[in-house]
Order: structure tokens, then sequence, then C-alpha cells
């Protein structure tokens, strides 16, 4: 992927979802109560370029809905009130997010031309039983045939995974997991499922229908999964809903919301390398590990669960961190 620039995101939430999927709040997610016009396309812009770096121009983002799903004449409303900003060169490019089975190459030729350059396809899972109970309304197949069209057309992909939606196991994530890597995104989002009050999943959740992953749960798969993307070199462009008050104010009532879970997944990953460098010939020792520049907190784990968690593993009297210019995620013990 390109390095990263500002992203101006406009919201355009549930605009063009021709289905309502169990798990689905974009107003609650996003904060945006209403759908987007281009009045508001041209805010956004124009409030983003006064934040951003002028030497760096941001790229605009629509997010929230499946854009390629609306009426045309929307799309081009939308898309015609960023070109002026285009053409001078004062916003890079544009990307959206959109679904499976609203994608072809009539559809990617017409973004081309209003300087769209990346597609995000909201895949979600790739076992179909598990898309059919959360009411997606397309298949592992329309996503792959999705991804392909995006590549073929010359756009950057990224691709959305959810963990933990009704009929889910961790098998069945890793499997979609494996399937990612096989269509080369340049970049995934990671989402563990939330439930949102007042969503056809709440329902379920509240009759006893659908047990929710934990955050505990969450972050043990989302470890396991983000390990198989790094070993396929794919970025993660994103893990775990961005937090925002409504969520962290009670919206969010029950499965893997965390304001950082991101950072207990990256914890959890130093915690593995950290494990497999012991054994039980170091009960009762002091053990003393190197980590990468920075990355003390992440191997010390959240109130330091990985150190309490190897010293009931291990008896060991003390756990302590040296940093070393190590590349990233690499954990070195070292030895008196």
């Amino acid at each position: 992927m390109k390095a990263r620039r500002a992203i101006i995101p406009v919201f355009v939430p549930h605009l063009g979802c021709p289905h309502r999927c169990v798990f689905c709040d974009q107003r609650r997610v996003s904060g945006a109560q209403s759908p987007a016009t281009a009045r508001d396309v041209r805010r956004a812009v124009e409030e983003g370029l006064a934040r951003s770096n002028p030497e760096t121009p941001p790229t605009l983002a629509f997010y929230g809905g499946s854009f390629t799903a609306i009426p045309r004449a929307r799309q081009r409303e939308l898309l015609e009130a960023a070109q002026p900003y285009i053409r001078s060169g004062a916003i890079a490019d544009i990307r959206l997010s959109t679904r499976p089975d609203a994608v072809d190459a009539e559809t990617l030729d017409f973004l081309r031309a209003y300087g769209v350059r990346t597609v995000e396809l909201g895949v979600q899972s790739m076992d179909d039983e598990v898309l059919r109970l959360s009411g997606r309304g397309h298949t592992a197949g329309d996503a792959e045939k999705a991804a392909a069209h995006v590549k073929a057309a010359g756009f950057e992909l990224i691709l959305q995974m959810m963990t933990g939606l009704p009929g889910d196991t961790r098998e069945k994530s890793l499997m979609t997991a494996r399937r990612f890597t096989e269509l080369s995104p340049h970049g995934v989002r990671l989402y563990p499922t939330v439930i949102l009050r007042d969503t056809p999943l709440y329902d379920l959740w509240r009759a006893g229908l659908y047990r929710e992953n934990t955050v505990e749960e969450a972050v043990d798969w989302c470890a396991e999964i983000s390990e198989l993307f790094d070993a396929a070199h794919i970025p993660i462009v994103r893990l775990g809903l961005n937090p925002t008050d409504d969520l962290s104010a009670g919206e969010a009532v029950a499965g893997a919301y965390h304001p950082a879970l991101g950072e207990l997944v990256l914890s959890r990953r130093y915690l593995t390398r950290e494990r497999a460098l012991l054994t039980k010939r170091d009960r009762g020792a002091d053990i003393l590990f190197a980590v990468p520049p920075g990355r003390t907190s992440a191997a010390t784990g959240q109130k330091r669960a990985n150190i309490e968690a190897l010293k009931a593993e291990y008896a060991l009297k003390t756990v302590k961190f040296l940093e070393r210019p190590l590349p990233d995620l690499t954990v070195e013990r070292i030895i008196p």
C-alpha cells in the first residue's frame, strides 16, 4: 500500500444497503445520523483540508453504506462535489466501501473516472452459513468475484472481516482469514462483533439465541488471525470499532467492544512469543526479555497482564523488558 495519507471521512449510514444485517447500526458506529449530501461532502473536505498538511494531500473516504448500491444519480452527486478538489490536487483520491454483490466492470469504470482509487468490500465472512445467519444477502463466491474485478481494474482492494458473527467459530474465522490471503488484498479491516442496542442481533442475544464472543475470546482469535495476515504481508488497517462516545456510553451492550482492542491483540501476540522462550526449567527464575523500541508497554500487557500470566504459569520471580533495535513483534531472551 501507499504511505498513509490523512483521511477525510464522509459517512453515508445505510445508504444503498438492500439488506438489514443483524449486527448493523451504522448511525451508532459512525455517529452520523443522516446520509451525506453534496453540501456535506464540500464541508467535510474544507474542514479536513484546514487540518491537513498541504504537502501531503488527504484522501476523501465514503464510509458506512454500500456506495455502489446507491442510485447512480446519487453516487454522481456525491462524487461530483469532490471533483474541484481532485482537479486542483487538494485531495489526492477517493476511497469508498461497498458490498461484494454491487461491483461489476461498468461500475468500476464509473468510479475510476471520478478519482476513486480504493474500494473496500464488506465481505465479513467466507462461510456461506455465517453470511446467511447474519443477513448479509451475498455469498463467499460473490466476494471472490468482486475482489478479482476490483484488482483487475487496477484499484487498491481492502477487505473487511468480522469475527464472532452468528454461526461463526474460531475455525471458520481462521478459514476466512486464509481465504482473504489467497485474494491478496492491499489491506484488511478486522472487526470482532459488537452487539449494538436495538439491532436484530441484540434481540437474538436477549432471547438466548446468540452467544457473543467476549473481549478475551476476540483478542485470542484476532491474535491468531493477525499472524496469518502478517505472514502474508497484508496490513491490518483497522482492528476493532473506532471508539465513539455513544458506543462507550452503553450503546455497545455486549460482545467484543473495547476502546483499545488493537493494543490488547498486540499484547497477546507478544505474550505468545514470550511463552515460546520459556520452559519448565525456568521455574523460579528472573527473566529479562529484549523487545523493539517503544514496545515495552505492549510486551508488558495492559495492567501488567503478560507479566502476571508468565509469573503464574512458570512461577517466575521477576519479568523485565529491555528495548533494543529489533524488528517489530520480535522478542529475544537475554541470558544473564
